[in-house]
């Protein structure tokens, strides 16, 4: 089978890292390229959503957002009563996979536009819409633990942190300037695939790295990783055939359902329980379920429903 050419890198990368000689990346231009990608998925969407928004839209948002909030009261019993983990742990992880990756949306959509997959562009909208229902439910389920400090300080840390704040910003500005933001696409739009393909060089590194730490915290982590995806893609994936998406948004919609969030909710769970084992998370949601989705889970959900749809 043919490995799409972003994925490869993210092999490379991890190929790099596993024979001890690292490719070493500037943090400056990691950061850099984490906040083109945040810019250039909301921007398009943005624009996108401009000539789109409608009634129809709204349910669908709704809809978006009850399925983002559902997900971590599917995980937190696994991780509780079958993992044994402690209800902190158990309600910080939930919240991880409650939420969504925008680097594993990212590998969708060029693996989509690479193969001429059709998919409603404002996609970007529902992305922003499955960050933030899964904290508050994560807060929620560890409510009888005293973890949290500045209350305000969480809240802005779940609204305000960067990951959030640039998505939506950048998708508000695509919508308001709607065509006039055409301008802009000449480099996000065609710098994206490189980009890409930068940031998983860098995400094959740092899931390599992480590899050890699973030895740590034993194969319950690892089965979950693999499972929990699995049940979130199929839920996403009946979701958007309710909604009347088209196959490629049912790829779209199962990849964020089997995604876990890596970078907003690791800064929200570090203010609002400091007492959970954020590594645990991390390992977890990069070491597992990204490389999963990203060599597994993607071209598995694109496969299917291709052939289901067909």
């Amino acid at each position: 089978m043919q490995i799409d050419v972003v994925v490869a890198f993210f092999l490379f990368g991890a190929l790099a890292q596993l024979l001890n000689a690292p490719i070493k990346m500037p943090k400056g231009l990691y950061q850099s390229l984490t906040l083109f990608l945040l810019v250039a998925i909301g921007l398009k969407g943005g624009i996108a959503l401009s000539s789109y928004a409608s009634l129809a839209l709204l349910w669908q948002s709704l809809a978006i957002i009850a399925f983002g909030a559902l997900l971590p009261f599917l995980a937190f019993p696994l991780l509780r009563h079958v993992g044994g983990l402690s209800l902190v742990d158990s309600a910080s992880m939930a919240a991880h996979y409650g939420s969504v990756s925008v680097a594993t949306f990212a590998v969708a959509l060029a693996l989509l536009e690479a193969n001429g997959i059709p998919y409603e562009p404002y996609f970007a909208l529902f992305v922003a819409l499955l960050e933030i229902p899964a904290i508050a439910v994560g807060l929620w389920l560890a409510r009888r633990h005293n973890t949290a400090n500045d209350r305000r300080e969480v809240v802005r840390e779940i609204f305000l942190n960067q990951g959030v704040l640039l998505l939506v910003g950048s998708l508000m500005i695509g919508f308001i300037a709607g065509s006039g933001a055409d301008k802009l696409l000449p480099f996000f739009g065609t710098l994206f695939h490189g980009v890409l393909a930068l940031f998983l060089l860098e995400m094959g590194r740092v899931a390599a790295s992480r590899m050890n730490s699973l030895r740590e915290y034993g194969s319950f982590i690892s089965c979950f990783g693999v499972i929990m995806p699995l049940i979130g893609a199929t839920l996403g994936a009946f979701l958007a055939a309710l909604l009347g998406l088209s196959a490629g948004g049912m790829i779209l919609l199962a990849t964020l359902g089997g995604s876990a969030s890596y970078i907003a909710v690791p800064a929200a769970m570090a203010v609002a329980m400091p007492a959970a084992n954020q590594s645990l998370s991390i390992t977890a949601s990069l070491s597992v379920t990204f490389p999963f989705n990203v060599l597994v889970g993607i071209p598995l959900y694109s496969a299917l429903i291709s052939y289901i749809m067909a």
